[in-house]
């Protein structure tokens, strides 16, 4: 930890540093192929959608023995439907089929009672309806619209609409991934999967600030000089709040893996899962669009500006002028030298000066030698 420290104080300081900027199209690159890659899979296999979005019935069991896997085969057999099965932690088991009315669920609970080998008066059954799915989906849409055109005006006002622009990009893509692994991954997505990808709105953004308040305090005054271009500095914030964003993303990402791999993973309890993985993909996304998405794009959309193009000029022959200087005295250097006559004697030690007649005067004894 304390050579991490000392890395993080080194890139804080500029004494060592990576070129995020330059190698921004490598970065672009990566980012629309896993792009791609996440809205084809939302494309081709879609969205689970859970019980609470589409309707149906849930079944609640006593403690039992069944496995799951019977459990499903139980459920299958009673609705003729897919059914999702998750053991509880107290040994209860809550079976969600798709698509049942009043009647079907009735029937479906006699039967589960028979399988299972219950009383069906232990067997609880709840429906719910398509339309209260519904509602939360159009209250999470709208609340992700008000929270975007509120981060662009916020953003627009506290540093400049380039910085504003290029968060938006850097959300949508991070809710782009979140979503196409969803999809992918084949998680029932619930109002639990909707808290999530609210909630990682608001770390993303944590990093992608971080480094636009450092961009913006190191470029004040930034066409009075001529030693750094915009992107340079851009490359500089990025170096020098990149420790700080790997700890904070790290130290986020280690609870939420514990409920994705160990909770949900390990311990079964399969509810974690539905935030846990939005959480847990976002924040990776999150850090990765902050270093390389975010900052990067203000750096291209500032480099078009008349005033910062000219601060590129200016710098680069600034640079190219002190590159020729020492080639310029390297030569002045060699013309002196070839300014010798060409017959002159090589001279190997230093040179004998002729001797002065007044060597020995001043001495105590007042004699030549």
């Amino acid at each position: 930890m304390s050579k991490l420290g000392n890395l993080g104080a080194r890139l804080h300081r500029g004494e060592v540093s990576y070129d995020f900027i330059g190698h921004r199209k490598l970065w672009y690159g990566i980012s629309i192929l896993i792009t791609i890659t996440a809205v084809l899979g939302l494309a081709v296999r879609g969205l689970n959608m859970g019980i609470d979005f589409q309707g149906g019935a849930v079944f609640t069991t006593e403690k039992t023995s069944v496995s799951v896997s019977q459990a499903e085969e139980y459920a299958r057999s009673a609705s003729g439907h897919d059914a999702v099965v998750q053991k509880l932690g107290n040994g209860t088991m809550r079976i969600q089929i798709a698509g049942m009315d009043i009647q079907q669920s009735n029937k479906i609970k006699s039967e589960l009672a028979q399988d299972f080998k219950a009383d069906p008066e232990t067997i609880t059954a709840e429906l719910v309806g398509p339309s209260w799915g519904d509602q939360i989906a159009n209250k999470a849409w709208q609340g992700l619209a008000i929270f975007m055109v509120l981060v662009v005006i916020y953003l627009a006002i506290a540093f400049e609409w380039r910085m504003a622009i290029a968060a938006l990009v850097a959300l949508i893509h991070d809710i782009t991934i979140t979503v196409g692994v969803y999809a992918l991954v084949g998680f029932e997505v619930t109002p639990g999967t909707v808290i999530g990808l609210l909630t990682i709105l608001g770390y993303s953004l944590y990093d992608t600030v971080v480094v636009f308040d450092s961009l913006k305090e190191q470029t004040k005054d930034l066409t009075k000089q001529t030693r750094f271009t915009y992107s340079e500095i851009a490359n500089r914030s990025i170096n020098g709040t990149l420790v700080r964003s790997i700890n904070t993303t790290v130290v986020a990402l280690l609870p939420v893996a514990g409920l994705l791999f160990i909770g949900g993973g390990f311990l079964g309890a399969g509810t974690l899962n539905d935030i846990s993985l939005s959480l847990f993909v976002g924040l990776a996304a999150g850090a990765y669009s902050s270093i390389f998405i975010a900052t990067p794009l203000v750096a291209d959309l500032k480099e078009r500006e008349p005033q910062i193009k000219a601060l590129r000029k200016r710098v680069l022959a600034k640079r190219a002028q002190a590159a020729n200087e020492p080639q310029a005295a390297e030569a002045h250097s060699a013309d002196d030298y070839d300014d010798e006559p060409e017959d002159a004697p090589a001279v190997v030690g230093p040179r004998t000066q002729p001797s002065s007649r007044g060597r020995g005067r001043g001495r105590p004894s007042g004699k030549r030698r």
